[in-house]
Formats: C-alpha cells, structure tokens, sequence
C-alpha cells in the first residue's frame, strides 16, 4: 500500500470520527471486488475495472458512468474528491459529478514535468479536469506551484494541507523512486563500509536490477531484499535499520520519510519537489540525485550514528507534533465547507471553461462534456433517481460506543 492508499485510509478514518459519511470508490484489486467494510465501518465500493499497467485501469470515460452515479445516488453523496492525477477513476468521477450538478474538489499527490511526452499528455488531461472543479489540494507548497503551473489554475483556489503520519510504507521499486541510482551507489557504500547492510523493502519492475547488481557485486549476505510487506509488519521492519534512504528523481511530499523518523531513524535524501519542506534539518540529511554526491551523504550520515552526533530516537515526539491526522481532517473540512458555499456551474459557464483549454484541444473537451451531459439525461430516464434504494447510513457512534465498552471490559 503506497502513500496514496494510505493518506485515504487515514484521513477517511478521520473524517468519519468528524461526523461525516465516508465511501471510498476505487478498482477491483484481484478477487477484491463488490463492498467491503473496513475499520470503523468505512466502506468500499471496489469497481469491476479492466486493469492494463501497474493497476491501472482502462480510461473508458462513459462506462464508469452508470455505476458512479448509483453509487453516489444509493449513498446520497454530496461531494466528490479525487486522488491522484494518475488515476483514470479520478478523472472520470470529477467530470461525472459535476454533470450530476455535485461539488468536487481534487488532491494532487504528484509532481510532474513539462517536456516529455508523458508529461504533456498528463498535464492536458489535468487541465481539462480541473478547468471544473471547486478546489484544488497539495501536499507541499512546490507541488501547489507545479499544479497551478500545470493545469493554469490560479493560486487562490489552490490550499496546501500536508500528510500525516500514522503508520509506515515501503517504497514501489520503479525508476521515479530513483533505483538506478541506489543501484550505483549500494556496491560502493559496501565496498568503503564492511559494516554496512541495507534492507530494501517493496517490489517493482527495477527489482531486477537490483538483484542482478547484488549478484554482481557478490552481497548476498549484506543486501536483503524483503520484497513485497504487509502494512502492520513495516514497522518492524523500518525499526531494524538505522538510516533511511530515499532517492526518489520526484517526488511531492514522501510520506516514507516522516514515517522513517517517526520510527527513529536518520534520513537520507536526494534534494528533490516538494521533500525540503518535510522534515527539519536535523533529522535530514540532503543530497543531490547524483551518486557522487549520494554516496557522500549515505557516508555522512553513517558517521554521525557511530559518533552519536544524530539521536533519531528522540525524533518521534517531535514529529507527533509536526503532523497529525486529525489537523489533516480538519484542515480538508474547512475546504469542504468552502466549497459547499459556491454555486454550481450552469451548463453554458462549463462549456465556456472547457472550450479556454485550447484551440483543438478545447473544442474536444467541449465534446466529451456535451456528451456526458446527453448520457446523464439518458441514464436519469432509463433509471429514475426515485427507483434506487437508498443505502443505510453505518452506525458509527454505536459501533464506537460498543467497542469503547469491550475494551474497558477486556
């Protein structure tokens, strides 16, 4: 589970304890599929999506349609937050809510370039989407200033609320997290240090890489590789390491890195997005995403746990009043109650902000949203709102007040 899933596990949590209804609407993960009930009776619609790349699914624009609007009219949901400019769901469920006349407001989780083609694509699709949208939330102020950049927003409409930290995650082992540079600069580590090891948790398409670099070198007894962690055992997994090493080539916020202190270890990181603002400078120790340079702070910071001239171990309560999930619920209901004060965009004014997305590009836009608007006016007179049963509302306060009981018994 990636720092996404983990932020809408915990903020949804919060805002439950808050008094608010939440649902969580995302894609079947293998045989994980129809409504599951999590803790505290937070509840998951999990759609029977094509998944084609590093659970991704399919964009089909139209076909999640039918299935988001009962969803959102059966649970009687007033507002839409996405997650992830990645995530075809997003993008689709915005477009949807707001033909459906809901407000909606999105979280970018991501930082992203301008001239690549992937980047280009991304960026268009973004802007198209939140050429219509109530709010905009980042998790650190450079991701706010690429996202503004980005989808051409103004800075106003922009809040930046930062993660917290609860529990742990590993990292996906793919090139944005930077592993052919910890490819380079592990043999060397080992070869100046005969006392180090590393611990790589996760798993990913540069595994290989690194298995094939541990081969090469001949550390079979100082690289362990864990692969792939359940996320109540990271923990104890974060706890056997010393230093914390992180060489993402981007990266918004790294929510690894708090949790890393959090657990007492000293940080090592490339100089990248949005990771200056997360930690103070004593608990970090920066490098740029070079391995020269990364090999001289890995050094650093190894130096200064033998000489005691770091103690990690006091960092936790330093961080448990840094970030807190509760401030990070509260935080996002101001936005909602923000939101909740606009009004709603009559079909014309939509058009108009779609049509200002370019000169081909817009009139396509255009399109798509006329279309969607026909589809909605279809599915409301094949499937009357009147004819969906309304889905009970899960007793929260009693759930709470009988497992306090239980507790206070055991």
């Amino acid at each position: 589970m990636g720092g996404v899933e983990s932020h809408l596990y915990q903020l949804s949590l919060k805002l439950t304890q808050r008094g608010h209804k939440v649902i969580i609407i995302t894609h079947s993960y293998g045989n994980r599929t129809g409504v599951r009930y999590l803790t505290n009776g937070l509840k998951v619609y999990y759609v029977p999506h094509m998944v084609i790349y590093s659970e991704a699914t399919l964009p089909t624009i139209y076909g999640f349609f039918p299935i988001f609007r009962n969803i959102v009219l059966r649970e009687r949901i007033d507002i839409v937050h996405g997650h992830q400019a990645f995530s075809s769901l997003c993008h689709e469920a915005i477009l949807h809510a707001r033909t459906m006349g809901m407000r909606a407001c999105f979280t970018d989780h991501s930082l992203f370039g301008f001239a690549d083609a992937s980047s280009i694509l991304m960026n268009k699709v973004l802007k198209f989407t939140l050429s219509d949208i109530d709010h905009v939330i980042c998790v650190s102020h450079t991701s706010k200033e690429n996202t503004v950049l980005r989808a051409a927003l103004t800075p106003q409409m922009v809040s930046v609320i930062p993660n917290a930290v609860r529990t742990v995650s590993t990292s996906r082992l793919v090139y944005r997290k930077g592993m052919d540079l910890l490819v380079a600069v592990i043999p060397r580590i080992c070869k100046a240090d005969p006392k180090v090891r590393f611990i790589i948790g996760g798993d990913g398409p540069k595994r290989i890489d690194l298995e094939q670099m541990r081969e090469k070198n001949s550390l079979h007894d100082r690289v362990e590789f864990i692969g792939p962690v359940m996320h109540h055992e990271v923990h104890s997994v974060l706890t056997k390491g010393h230093i914390f090493l992180n060489t993402s080539l981007t990266e918004a916020f790294c929510i690894g890195m708090v949790e890393a202190a959090c657990c007492g270890l000293l940080v090592v990181s490339t100089k990248v997005g949005g990771v200056p603002e997360v930690l103070p400078r004593h608990m970090i120790i920066f490098s740029k995403p070079e391995e020269e340079d990364l090999v001289d702070a890995v050094s650093k910071a190894i130096k200064m746990i033998r000489h005691k001239e770091a103690v990690p171990t006091k960092f936790h309560d330093e961080i448990k009043e840094m970030y807190s999930w509760s401030n990070v619920a509260e935080r996002t209901e101001k936005v909602y109650d923000k939101i909740w004060e606009l009004k709603i965009p009559p079909l014309m004014e939509r058009l108009r902000r779609y049509y200002g997305c370019g000169i081909w590009a817009g009139k396509i836009f255009c399109i798509v949203m006329a279309v969607d608007y026909l589809f909605w006016r279809f599915l409301e007179w094949l499937f009357p709102a009147d004819d969906i049963d309304i889905a009970p509302t899960f007793p929260y306060q009693k759930y709470r007040k009988v497992a306090d009981k239980d507790k206070e018994n055991s």
